[in-house]
């Protein structure tokens, strides 16, 4: 259905602007007038959407974040939540983000609760936010929950982004080292190679291996990028099955050094998603539900859904965690005493804070480590391609 974007006089005779869903012009204009409003202007914005280049306009969980600061200091300012909403759809820069607190406002004005309106945007608004935000809605504290709400969402940000850093180094140089390689072998070792061959004498392994990736490059590449394609493809299409991203999962974990920062990222989303929403005051069972989904990792998801159905049972939180080895000790000992004395918001708070220290130390030590692994790297392949080139014509010279 086409969205306008209007502009009206409401009762009160302010000047009020947003959008409004309707099937042609003239029923967005009576739905206006229904609601009492003097039409200034309304205008179809549906094919202007539509026209942009979706990835140019994606909404990063730092636009949402950003949101609810501004959403939050404006409802602590006993600004009402419709115009806040409207005020934000102004101050927003991102224009689908935009769009849709427009939408969101319209909605509230209609009646509908916020965290209803949030909730039909999965993509934008995760369940866990929608809980929260509901958490808050109940409790009246609507404010305090959106302020926290932006903190854990700039602290995951800020966790993501540092591990993203650390990896762009390395994969820059990976990357760079690749293609050199490969007009290397295109373009430069066939005509060494011709001079080597057409000699007559025997080649050494390292030179034949070279030869034969040569000339599979030169002679075959479609075939190979064919390949690589396939295998992506059929590697993708087997982790979006159950079986295969569970396999993919576990494999992550033990992955040499890396399984270990998984394992703490994984941690740090539990732990700080269950302390955000018991903050809110949602029991201890959704929590745990709506944190299964957020660590995004099959084998912790089975580990907390096991939980989930000790807790309902009447059992302790941390009788599945304490015999599992994906859970470090430490975390099912804390969360056990955190049960036990009624703190558990505190217990999860510090676990957060240990785990995020000890990922920003195993970031920092992986970025220390990948400078000289990647100088040994490079040497050890320019060594090789250098032997195979030269060690040959060194055996030439010396038949002479």
């Amino acid at each position: 259905m086409p969205i306008f974007k209007y502009k009206a006089i409401d009762i009160s005779g302010k000047t009020a602007g947003g959008i409004v869903e309707a099937v042609n012009q003239n029923k967005a204009a009576e739905a206006l007038q229904e609601k009492k409003y003097s039409i200034i202007s309304i205008k179809e914005i549906s094919a202007a959407k539509k026209k942009g280049l979706p990835f140019l306009d994606r909404i990063k969980i730092k636009d949402v974040a950003i949101f609810s600061r501004q959403f939050s200091v404006m409802m602590s300012a006993n600004v009402a939540m419709v115009q806040s909403l409207r005020i934000l759809t102004n101050q927003t820069v991102n224009s689908k983000l935009k769009l849709i607190i427009s939408e969101i406002a319209e909605e509230v004005d209609s009646g509908s609760k916020l965290s209803t309106a949030l909730a039909k945007r999965p993509k934008i608004f995760s369940n866990f936010y929608v809980s929260v935000v509901s958490s808050g809605e109940t409790s009246g504290k609507l404010d305090e929950v959106l302020n926290y709400l932006a903190d854990e969402m700039e602290k995951d940000y800020d966790m993501m982004s540092k591990i993203k850093g650390a990896m762009i180094y390395p994969v820059f140089v990976l990357a760079g080292l690749s293609a050199v390689g490969v007009v290397m072998m295109v373009y430069v070792v066939p005509k060494l190679t011709d001079i080597l061959t057409e000699s007559g004498a025997e080649l050494p392994l390292a030179t034949r291996v070279l030869i034969g990736i040569s000339g599979a490059l030169t002679s075959y590449w479609w075939l190979i990028i064919l390949v690589l394609g396939g295998l992506i493809a059929g590697i993708k299409f087997y982790i979006s099955k159950p079986l295969g991203r569970k396999q993919f999962d576990f494999l992550k974990l033990r992955i040499p050094i890396f399984g270990k920062l998984f394992q703490r990222i994984y941690i740090v989303r539990f732990t700080r998603s269950m302390h955000t929403l018991i903050i809110g005051g949602v029991t201890i069972v959704s929590s745990l539900k709506i944190a299964a989904d957020i660590v995004d990792n099959r084998i912790y998801y089975e580990l907390i859904s096991q939980t989930i159905k000790e807790v309902e049972d009447g059992n302790s939180i941390s009788s599945i965690f304490i015999k599992s080895k994906e859970m470090p000790m430490m975390v099912s000992q804390m969360m056990s005493v955190g049960e036990r004395t009624g703190k558990m918001d505190i217990i999860l708070e510090r676990l957060t804070d240990f785990y995020d220290r000890e990922i920003n130390n195993i970031v920092a030590n992986l970025m220390t480590l990948m400078e000289p692994v990647i100088m040994v790297v490079i040497g050890a392949a320019v060594g090789m391609m250098v032997a195979a080139i030269i060690l040959p014509m060194y055996n030439m010279a010396g038949q002479f």
